[in-house]
């Protein structure tokens, strides 16, 4: 029903977004996607090119007057860093441009990083330079991402659904009892918070420990939870194994650069708990539901099943260490077979908390996809029509009179 591609290398002149399904005369707000663009470039632990980058995505096709025409989307994200790289990034066999104004001539990149897609991508493409991979592989991507979210995003605040996300664990510091924040707690946070976590002392120890990384040449991975609330009951399914919506979380957010692990509602603490304090009893008194359902807990995180059951959807994300080392690690030089430390690119220390502002989009879209799914509409209003007629009936199906 609703998908998205992207084009681009993370030195190249511009990211390409595509942006396919979404109903028209939706109410777009550019400035709501530049928020989340630059909410993607914060967090303590960045590197310079958040210095250099302003993200802004224009939208060349798609809209009219400020609303959705039912047409496929496009945009593009300028990379404000490209006239530093016109000669390296050019897409002609020849460079044609002044040879001062092309930037920099940089060399091959032979000397593949220890934990990224270079090794293995540059065996798959059969590519000797592993620039090749490495700026499609590069993590600028997800603005993209982000843009493309950010419209998804929209779509379901406009039927009562809102997205926001915390930062529970950074390198050895978690946030204990993590089920407990709930999104009220969480959407108080600044969006300008350095790691977006809302222990504000635990923060400060996160700060901390990035910086000894940064002083060691070494980089810090961490876990965030996205919390979406207002999600109606029954998107997803248990039919298939595709149509589960947990399942189609878990990849649209594994595909992240440098995620190796999504959990939903306790995740993998379900696994060393007994049934009695893993499932959410089913009790009476949810008047604000259509169900009439409440749940003392939300253990499962808003899914049974690969359902979601009314409650809020908390999903954990588990990232990985930046495998850019200011210290490489050893590695191979692949034009001479011989031992060499791995390759540096301008990189950070830390970037949880982006990951975090990605993640969101990511759940924006999956979400936004499985509401399309099962109410349909070509537009906004037919969107409308179909949930409060399947609201009502839901309401009546259990209705005690």
């Amino acid at each position: 029903m609703l998908r998205f591609l992207t084009a681009g290398e993370s030195h190249g002149r511009t990211l390409v977004v595509i942006v396919e399904g979404l109903p028209a005369g939706l109410r777009v707000d550019a400035d709501a996607i530049a928020r989340d663009l630059k909410r993607r470039q914060g967090g303590y632990g960045r590197g310079r090119r958040m210095v250099i980058e302003s993200d802004r995505a224009d939208i060349v096709a798609g809209v009219r007057a400020g609303e959705t025409l039912g047409a496929p989307v496009a945009m593009l994200i300028e990379n404000r860093d490209w006239t530093n790289w016109q000669y390296t990034m050019r897409s002609t066999a020849e460079y044609a441009g002044a040879p001062e104004a092309g930037g920099a001539r940089r060399a091959p990149v032979t000397r593949p990083r220890p934990g990224h897609a270079d090794l293995a991508g540059g065996a798959k493409y059969e590519r000797d330079d592993l620039r090749d991979i490495l700026e499609r592989a590069s993590a600028r991507e997800t603005a993209a991402r982000v843009a493309a979210g950010a419209l998804a995003r929209q779509l379901l605040a406009h039927v009562g659904v809102r997205i926001v996300s915390h930062v529970f664990t950074l390198g050895s510091i978690t946030v204990p009892d993590r089920e407990r924040i709930g999104f009220a707690e969480a959407s108080a946070l600044a969006d300008d918070a350095p790691l977006h976590c809302v222990n504000a002392g635990l923060e400060q120890a996160m700060i901390a420990e990035i910086d000894r990384a940064r002083e060691a040449g070494d980089t810090l991975g961490g876990a965030f939870e996205v919390i979406a609330t207002g999600v109606p009951v029954g998107l997803g399914s248990y039919a298939q194994w595709d149509r589960k919506l947990d399942g189609r979380l878990a990849q649209a957010l594994m595909s992240i650069p440098a995620i190796k692990a999504v959990g939903i509602g306790l995740g993998p603490d379900a696994a060393s708990r007994p049934g009695s304090r893993v499932h959410d009893e089913i009790v009476t008194g949810g008047a604000a539901r259509a169900t009439g359902i409440a749940r003392p807990t939300n253990n499962a995180g808003g899914l049974e099943g690969g359902v979601t059951n009314g409650e809020d959807l908390r999903v954990s994300v588990y990232m990985k260490p930046i495998s850019t080392l200011m210290k490489p690690l050893r590695s191979v030089d692949l034009s001479t077979m011989t031992e060499a430390p791995a390759a540096i690119e301008r990189s950070d220390v830390c970037a949880v908390p982006a990951a975090a502002v990605v993640g969101e989009a990511m759940v924006a879209f999956v979400l936004a996809d499985a509401l399309l799914e099962r109410f349909g509409g070509d537009s906004i209003t037919a969107l409308e029509r179909a949930m409060s007629s399947a609201d009502a009936a839901m309401r009546a199906r259990f209705s005690r009179t």
